[in-house]
């Protein structure tokens, strides 16, 4: 199965990196590295994780890791494809971002 990061979802990871690298740069690169590990994970198990209120007619999922979001969706049945769309802070309002 293939793990797709959609180009808002790599700008956000960039962004979380900068945020990060500003008091602690070594941080910034493995927490960076264990998010997109966490997205790559999605493949053992894409349907463990809920959908999100509101968005199921669309099929996005979320998992949690740390005070992020991964939101994604996956494609075909069997699966064939999971979709990263957005890697947001919790504290975001991710009703505005998705759609």
């Amino acid at each position: 199965m293939i793990v797709r990061l959609s180009g808002f979802a790599i700008t956000e990871l960039e962004l979380i990196a900068d945020y990060i690298a500003r008091d602690n740069p070594q941080r910034a690169i493995t927490f960076v590295r264990e998010l997109r590990e966490k997205c790559l994970s999605l493949v053992e198990m894409p349907f463990a994780f809920p959908l999100v209120p509101r968005f199921e007619a669309h099929g996005v999922r979320h998992r949690g890791y740390g005070n992020f979001q991964i939101f994604y969706r996956v494609k075909g049945d069997p699966p064939v494809q999971i979709d990263v769309l957005h890697v947001l802070h919790g504290a975001r309002d991710y009703t505005s971002i998705l759609f």
